[in-house]
């Protein structure tokens, strides 16, 4: 409560001063995502959601062009079929629910809360998959998994139970399957970067950061402002690992039976928590163009009743031609408000555009428009209000220029473990030489809390590893601290 005057509605911390305190502000004064009562889980609001579904909309189309279809899974999954590919589940005791009882009654074997669908979707693919008729089957699930997230919980970032898709393929051939897994990979590059303005880095993780059963992991990673990197998304693939103890096989073309190739991919809500730390600013929210729920505000000002009248009629003209064009828009007609009021809210919630129109703006035959992501203002005749709508491929442009070029100023290399670890402190990723071996890297993890995030697709090759001082085996990779 502000001392002798109302509630502090607006954003009380700053990006640059209380990062963590400032991104979970925006979370809930931006009306996205609340907290449940029960511990670790959240509450996605209206506004959260209809982001989310704007990303699934365009993975849908994008995933449809590969010839991906929908299915649905249920929540719970036996613990035998769960245990069956032992080394994969291993990884996800720590963190699994467990239904024990239905009523009074023990279930027995006890049913799982869904980590991920692997089992569950491999044991369906046993009985649908006969012959390579049936194959390439390629299948996304949208649906929560439910992983015990209880210490160190954060809005779209670590929660008990996520939103996510999650696609799992079987193939003919390895070259189909890993062809498949690189196809995905461009696909969530490409969302990120053309929705939501967020550069990533492609590549593939190290044999010890891989998906627990994968033969090898694709990512795509990001950069945060605060200097540490998010995992946006992975495409693995997993070979003959799951198939085999699954019996996912098929009848080839001369009736040997084989079993299948096979990829699993998915990215979850965590895109929407990129899309906050990489684009908010001290004021609030500062939605990309493309995924925000409402695209543009009309504020309409007045001070007596007969100003009213013939604001708000050139009020709706205008939502009207707006509409028309094709953007997301909306009058803002509450009452008891004054405008400044109403400048800051839409500035929290990030709307991208702001129209402002007023007895003033009807005589010149303008309204004044200003733009979140910049702040900037202009006057735009009333009949040409429409190029609002062109007007915002041009912020997007603008909003993925900026985190590109914070991306290229966050990234720097090394070429000894001391510069290493002096700029892991400092936060960002470090391109630094590497010989392949998983004790060089556990010791940098270990020393610094730096992981090989990503080995970037064409990276820079040669020098000596910066932890041993031997040759270098590949391109190198990028280490950071992250989520």
């Amino acid at each position: 409560m502000a001392k002798g005057g109302p509630p502090l509605v607006g954003i009380t911390a700053t990006k640059s001063g209380d990062f963590s305190e400032w991104y979970t502000q925006v979370v809930l004064k931006a009306e996205l995502a609340d907290y449940a009562p029960v511990k670790g889980l959240m509450v996605l609001r209206p506004d959260g959601y209809s982001i989310w579904e704007s990303l699934r909309s365009t993975l849908d189309a994008e995933f449809a062009k590969g010839g991906v279809r929908n299915a649905f899974l249920p929540t719970l999954i036996p613990e035998s079929l769960l245990s069956r590919e032992a080394e994969h589940f291993a990884g996800f005791v720590p963190e699994v629910f467990w239904v024990t009882h239905s009523g009074d009654a023990e279930v027995g074997d006890r049913l799982a809360l869904r980590p991920t669908s692997e089992a569950l979707a491999y044991e369906m693919y046993a009985r649908w998959i006969k012959s390579w008729r049936d194959l390439p089957l390629r299948i996304n699930f949208w649906n929560t998994a439910l992983r015990a997230e209880i210490k160190a919980t954060r809005p779209f970032l670590r929660t008990s139970e996520f939103l996510w898709q999650e696609g799992h393929t079987a193939h003919e051939t390895r070259e189909e399957a890993e062809a498949e897994a690189g196809r995905v990979l461009e696909t969530y590059a490409r969302v990120m970067e053309g929705e939501l303005a967020i550069p990533v880095v492609r590549g593939t993780k190290s044999e010890r950061e891989k998906f627990v059963g994968a033969v090898r992991t694709l990512a795509v990673e990001a950069m945060m402002p605060d200097g540490k990197a998010l995992q946006m998304g992975t495409s693995h693939f997993l070979g003959q690992n799951f198939s085999v103890p699954f019996g996912i096989r098929y009848a080839d073309r001369d009736n040997v039976e084989r079993p299948a190739w096979q990829t699993s991919w998915g990215v979850s809500w965590r895109l929407i928590g990129a899309m906050i730390m990489v684009h908010g600013d001290d004021k609030g929210l500062v939605l990309p163009p493309r995924v925000a729920p409402l695209q543009a505000v009309i504020v309409p000002i007045y001070y007596d009743g007969d100003a009213e009248a013939r604001v708000m009629a050139k009020a709706g003209e205008l939502l009207a031609a707006l509409r028309a064009a094709g953007v997301r828009a909306h009058v803002d007609s509450r009452s008891g408000l004054t405008p400044g009021f109403k400048f800051n809210d839409w500035e929290l919630r990030g709307v991208p555009v702001r129209i402002e129109v007023g007895p003033k703006d009807l005589e010149s035959g303008e309204a004044v428009v200003v733009t979140r992501h910049n702040r900037a203002k202009a006057r735009v005749p009333f009949g040409e209000i429409a190029s609002v709508r062109s007007a915002m491929d041009a912020m997007h442009s603008e909003m993925l220029a900026a985190a590109r070029a914070s991306l290229e100023s966050m990234t720097r290399g090394a070429a000894s473990y001391a510069e290493l670890a002096r700029l892991v402190e400092s936060g960002g990723f470090v391109r630094a030489p590497w010989c392949g071996s998983p004790a060089c890297e556990g010791r940098v993890k270990d020393e610094t809390g730096a992981e090989i995030r990503v080995i970037p697709d064409g990276g820079a090759q040669g020098g000596a590893c910066v932890a041993c001082g031997k040759p270098s085996a590949g391109p190198a990779p990028l280490f950071a601290r992250g989520y």
